[in-house]
């Protein structure tokens, strides 16, 4: 037996060779190795048809190769094709599947006419022809005799490739591990499932002998991440209410002024949550509030009255934007309401510095700016509460590095993204939430409909009786300039087009390459009515206030996804107009077409985002690397909410016991960590 602890140079169960090329993947311990579990399995003791016509999902198909050629592509690129024929059960029938790797040209030194293949992946049409791009693939040896093989007529496990090791290779290591690793050592210090030993759960997790045996031991890993996860979530909500912070929002002067004011009155929702923050900042702890809404269900107002009762505190208050054009409009907006109130409110973003007057013996009380913030250690004096608005399109060092600006900070974080449960209790389980399920009257009705092959003879007809009625519109593009990868249209080559189609109106282009002044340039005129049709990628995805503008036409909306498609259909219909969202695409993508219907069929940004979870998965849907996700192997589970709150009730017991991880649950304290958990591998060095 030897110690899966161990170094895998120090085992000399490996060549020199592997043991480099597991080094350079982060693999150094056999328990690491060991940790990399399969991305998928293949029950190779029967294999799928070959199909007559496209599959909407992957196939694993069994073969001969009967013939195979280089090609070359029209843009001087290369590519490799197999011509594979059906031999499930070793009797080759007639059907043909071709195979094709783009640029790829190791390929033809290792698949040649002869061979027998297990390839993977999604058959497609290509005039008249069932191909398969990039297959995954394995060649089949004549030494894979049923029975004794770990390749075939059995439960397969298939892995993430590793670069320098072959799949089968792989598999073959993982096998000789999982025999010769002592079980002792693959313990964790809180044993998920004490009834089923770690060590049997891994070899069913690996070599299951059904796909209901792999799925449940992967349900069983799942958990023990987010056990980690949970655990590190209510370690740091513990920590937060030990924390003594400064008593804020007793004062409520400004707040009543700002309510005579408005001509308009708040939601309810808009009033609960500004009960919520009042009674959050009297604690004499500090806040830290998440404040979740849909699309126009007026955060900004609530995130004005915290404000307020900071600055009748005496403290100053800071609001981050992730973009200068979000960030200058809302001290536009500020400034609208609160200056009459006497608030100072100052702008600060790496291209503006915006005081508008305030000398040096009245400091600003509100500095709304970018990550501009972060870098000016003269603007605060006393901040005494941080508002971050769509807090996840930011690091978790630039949130940590604004808070340390104050001194204990109440914070307040802003998304207009919907997130849906299970989400919000994984990433924000720390926070309290305060909800806006409800919108503002008076905005205007939004339809949405999805137009397949639409003729742009139609689609610039109808732009044109938008803008002649005197409303302003949309045109997005998911690309800023010409790919050669893609077959989309970019909004560089559509702006000239669009300029063409629409005479005797002002067309403007924005994107993310353009300089920072010349975004709020192409802005201001937008809003000011020069600009009729705007040209744009989705850098107006966040934010961007435009009364009215009352079309969208979204193109290739395929590429887009669900809760981005909302959050940009969210810049219409803002001023009371009714708004015409219109997705425009080819209609070829079956799974693209039931995302869109989903649209189409619901204007609930909940009800979308739990959509979106489903058909995209978690890492997509938020972007895991600034979510604090990035390490998680399990993200297919995260839809679940059984899983999460197990490992949550897991977590809320052992810190119920040992509250500062230093008694009976001790090892457990290398897991916790300001933003990712730590996987169960680091224990095992």
């Amino acid at each position: 037996m030897i110690s899966a602890r161990a170094d895998l140079a120090e085992l000399q169960v490996l060549p020199a060779k592997e043991v480099a090329a597991f080094a350079s993947a982060g693999f150094r311990t056999a328990a690491e190795l060991i940790d990399h579990l399969p991305k998928r399995h293949e029950d190779r003791r029967s294999f799928d048809r070959f199909p007559n016509q496209p599959t909407p999902v992957a196939v694993c198909l069994r073969g001969m190769v009967i013939d195979t050629s280089k090609r070359h592509s029209g843009r001087g690129g290369g590519f490799y094709e197999a011509i594979v024929l059906d031999g499930t059960g070793g009797v080759f029938g007639s059907g043909k599947i071709t195979c094709r790797w783009f640029n790829m040209p190791f390929v033809h030194k290792l698949v040649a006419a002869g061979q027998e293949l297990i390839v993977y992946g999604k058959v497609k049409d290509s005039n008249g022809r069932l191909i398969i791009d990039h297959p995954e693939f394995e060649i089949l040896r004549e030494d894979d005799e049923p029975g004794d093989s770990i390749h075939l007529e059995r439960i397969v496990p298939i892995y993430r490739n590793i670069a320098g090791l072959a799949q089968r290779r792989l598999r073959e290591i993982m096998h000789l591990l999982l025999v010769q690793c002592d079980p002792a050592t693959l313990v964790v210090p809180f044993d998920i499932d004490p009834v089923t030993p770690r060590h049997t759960a891994l070899r069913v997790a690996h070599f299951p002998d059904s796909l209901e045996q792999a799925a449940a031991a992967r349900r069983r890993f799942a958990l023990e991440e987010f056990f980690a996860l949970q655990l590190n979530v209510v370690w740091r909500r513990v920590r937060h209410l030990e924390q003594s912070g400064r008593v804020l929002g007793k004062r409520t002067s400004l707040l009543t002024a700002f309510y005579k004011n408005l001509p308009f009155d708040l939601t309810e929702a808009q009033k609960r949550s500004i009960r919520e923050i009042i009674a959050d900042m009297r604690q004499p702890r500090p806040m830290n509030r998440l404040l979740q809404g849909d699309v126009g269900s007026g955060k900004t107002f609530v995130a004005m009255a915290a404000m307020l009762l900071a600055v009748d505190s005496g403290c100053q208050t800071a609001l981050m934007a992730p973009t200068q054009i979000l960030a200058e409009q809302h001290y536009l907006t500020f400034r609208r309401w609160l200056e009459p109130l006497g608030v100072r409110v100052a702008l600060r973003t790496a291209n503006r510095d915006e005081t508008n007057g305030i000398g040096h013996a009245d400091p600003p009380q509100m500095v709304i700016g970018t990550h501009a913030l972060l870098y000016d250690e003269s603007l605060f004096g006393d901040l005494g509460l941080i508002v971050i608005d769509e807090q996840h399109k930011f690091g978790v060092a630039q949130r940590a590095a604004l808070i340390r600006r104050g001194l204990v900070p109440d914070v307040l974080v802003m998304t207009a993204t919907p997130i849906p449960r299970t989400l919000t209790m994984t990433i924000y389980g720390d926070l309290d939430v305060s909800l806006l399920d409800e919108k503002p009257p008076g905005r205007g009705k939004i339809i949405t409909a999805v137009r397949e092959g639409a003729k742009q003879t139609d689609v610039t007809k109808f732009v044109k009786e938008q803008l002649a009625s005197g409303r302003q519109a949309y045109l997005v593009y998911p690309l800023v300039e010409e790919s050669e990868n893609l077959k989309a249209e970019s909004a560089t080559e559509a702006f000239g087009k669009w300029r063409k189609r629409l005479p005797g109106h002002e067309v403007g282009l924005i994107h993310g390459k353009l300089k920072p002044d010349e975004k709020e340039e192409v802005m201001r005129r937008f809003r000011e009515g020069e600009i009729a049709a705007l040209v744009s990628t989705t850098v107006i995805e966040v934010g961007v206030d435009v009364p009215n503008a009352s079309v969208m036409l979204l193109h290739h909306a395929e590429r887009f996804g669900l809760a981005q498609i909302h959050q940009l259909r969210g810049r219409i219909g803002r001023g009371g107009h009714k708004g015409y969202c219109i997705l425009l695409t080819d209609g070829k993508n079956p799974e693209a077409m039931e995302k869109l219907k989903v649209l189409e069929q619901s204007s609930d940004g909940f009800e979308i985002a739990e959509a979106d979870l489903r058909l995209r998965g978690p890492g997509d849907v938020l972007g895991t690397q600034q979510s604090g996700l990035a390490d998680l192997r399990f993200t297919d589970f995260l839809a679940d909410t059984t899983l999460l709150r197990e490992a949550r009730a897991m977590a809320d017991q052992v810190i119920a016991e040992d509250p500062a991880l230093e008694g009976s649950h001790r090892s457990l304290r290398p897991l916790i960590q300001e933003a990712t958990p730590i996987p169960w591998s680091y224990l095992t060095h």
